[in-house]
């Protein structure tokens, strides 16, 4: 697809793995779209730069679950909790694991996918798109479709 057809996003990557951000990184580039990335390396620099840039805000975050001090349920529950400041603000869940308990906490609390990250880069690349590609405005959450896998 040509980059006439999108509008330029722009999404954040909270990871504390370097190399998971790092190919986050690659996988965008590769894939030749319109995406400003901020790669952030815990929670608390999330929730940080929200707060800090309520003027710019981010389509999209793609928040890793296991992360040291405020871990990725920890910044869903107060980004889901933050008035409407961050209402309109997709949330992807990121693990390594398909735990049905986090799969579950996942959805309750407010996330909008759970997505087990790929083992493959050609996977990363095909979890990105697709969710860029999403039309938001068309999006229905629904347990049924909620697992990316």
């Amino acid at each position: 697809m040509s980059k006439l057809n999108h509008p330029k996003k722009f999404v954040v990557i909270a990871d504390d793995d370097e190399d998971d951000r790092m190919l986050f990184f690659d996988a965008v580039t590769d894939l030749n779209l319109p995406v400003e990335v901020k790669a952030l390396e815990d929670g608390q620099q999330l929730l940080n730069a929200l707060y800090d840039s309520l003027e710019q805000l981010p389509e999209i975050i793609f928040l890793d679950i296991n992360m040291p001090g405020k871990n990725g349920f920890d910044c869903l529950k107060e980004i889901r909790e933050a008035d409407d400041y961050f209402k309109d603000i997709r949330v992807i869940m990121l693990s390594t694991s398909a735990s049905s308990a986090h799969i579950e906490l996942s959805y309750k609390m407010g996330a909008d996918f759970y997505a087990v990250k790929p083992s493959t880069f050609q996977g990363l690349k095909n979890l990105i798109a697709n969710l860029l590609e999403t039309d938001w405005a068309l999006f229905t959450k629904s347990e049924k479709n909620f697992l990316l896998a």
